[in-house]
């Protein structure tokens, strides 16, 4: 039986090779999510290549509640529901380094970086993004520019060791991690403003990132471990906002995507591809941006979804029943009561604001989905459809897409099920940009 990394590997020499193969990386930590992206990859005879982040997932918890042994325990009773082979599942780390830490002083930062990095290895996370572009509270440069490439890369090559230590400590006989690093323009999280467009990564820049950390890892004698560097994360111009896609012009990528074919066994990792159409993920794929990270738009599409459910859960129950689920209301409330993940974001108005709230493609209401409170109301939502049925017309109306599929057969009416459904609608997309369906 081939494994995970193995496969992953393969795709990689083969987009090198000129193939049009590729992976998307889904980078999240909701289940319903993952669920999808198994069904995807089971469909497709492929792997599934699940990812958490510094924020979501860390040895504190994260805004998920859950460590990296938590993560893994999830995913595996996913796949195992499924009936999908856990060694096909490759498990990533995304943005591991001082981000959920930067307004601590540097040493302190990454001591906990280190222990961060360890905990992921640990629990056989595989591939291994590497960012330390960040500043931490004691940087003393110009924060109008990024921080040096070399305080990045020896940075990076310190955490490279605590995972390499990690390895040898807990996972002898097991392969060893992959990593990818660099980092994209802007921030992770999508554009905070109003911009008229995204510059793509300069090609000196990407390669003074490539050799400035492949000299820091020979410094710190990690000259085996950067043999296993596969990819390097770069901006090739594509971006997303409240309202807004920048999309993938190739005219502008012409020679980044060729500067990448001048160094030994790497792509690049496209980072915010979420709301391109599915013409220019296949086009960013031929350039090679060959691993495609999606986030919001999974959970956005999940959202979209539940909201649909709870349409047809008042057309039936009717508006003043005492036993509705007050999905969307309690949201709101939530996010209003605690703007904490959002109100850096938002701006405007205050019906601007809740507008956003609810519709925002950067969709910052996906941190408020692991509450307790939104838990019961999407029990009490499906507890409600399954007792009184989701009517054909009324699914027509709502969710046309899986009326269709359930007309066919394909799928069943029971609301999870036309959830998930849902979400395999953006995996599809990527899976057949990748060249995988």
């Amino acid at each position: 039986m081939q494994y995970s990394r193995d496969i992953f590997l393969k795709l990689l020499h083969a987009n090198r090779n000129g193939d049009s193969k590729g992976m998307y990386a889904v980078c999240s930590a909701n289940a319903e999510v993952i669920e999808a992206c198994i069904k995807q990859a089971k469909s497709d005879n492929t792997i599934a290549l699940i990812e958490s982040t510094s924020n979501q997932v860390n040895q504190y918890g994260g805004y998920t509640g859950m460590k990296p042994a938590d993560f893994v325990n999830d995913v595996k009773c996913i796949a195992k529901k499924v009936r999908f082979p856990f060694d096909l599942v490759l498990l990533g780390g995304d943005h591991l380094g001082p981000n959920a830490w930067q307004n601590l002083a540097a040493k302190e930062a990454m001591e906990r970086s280190k222990e961060l990095v360890s905990a992921y290895v640990k629990n056989g996370y595989l591939k291994i993004h590497i960012d330390t572009s960040m500043f931490c509270a004691d940087d003393g440069e110009d924060r109008k520019h990024p921080l040096p490439d070399e305080i990045i890369a020896e940075r990076t090559a310190i955490l490279c060791q605590a995972a390499e230590d990690s390895w040898a400590r807990n996972c002898q006989g097991k392969p060893k991690p992959l990593y990818i690093i660099g980092t994209e323009v802007p921030i992770p999280g999508g554009a905070q403003e109003k911009e008229k467009q995204i510059e793509p990564t300069k090609t000196n820049d990407v390669s003074k990132t490539i050799t400035t950390c492949k000299t820091y890892f020979e410094k710190y004698g990690l000259t085996q471990a950067w043999e296993r560097v596969i990819g390097v994360v770069v901006q090739p111009g594509v971006e997303f906002g409240d309202d807004s896609v920048f999309h993938y012009d190739r005219s502008k990528t012409f020679n980044l995507s060729r500067t990448i074919t001048n160094f030994d066994n790497l792509v690049y990792e496209a980072h915010s591809t979420d709301y391109q159409t599915e013409t220019n993920l296949k086009k960013m794929v031929e350039d090679h941006f060959c691993i495609l990270k999606v986030d919001p738009w999974l959970t956005f599409a999940y959202r979209e979804a539940l909201f649909a459910l709870e349409s047809m859960e008042i057309e039936i129950l009717g508006q003043q029943n005492k036993n509705l689920s007050r999905l969307s209301s309690t949201l709101d409330k939530l996010m209003s009561d605690q703007p904490v993940y959002w109100e850096k974001y938002y701006t405007g108005n205050e019906k601007q604001k809740s507008f956003k709230r609810k519709y925002s493609y950067s969709d910052r209401l996906r941190y408020y989905w692991p509450m307790k409170e939104l838990e019961e109301c999407k029990d009490q939502l499906y507890k409600n459809l399954e007792c009184y049925k989701i009517p054909a017309s009324l699914l027509s109306q709502f969710m046309p897409s899986q009326y269709y599929q359930v007309k066919e057969g394909l799928i069943t009416a029971k609301p999870k099920e036309l959830v998930i459904n849902y979400i395999q609608t953006v995996t599809g997309i990527y899976s057949r940009a990748c060249g995988l369906s």
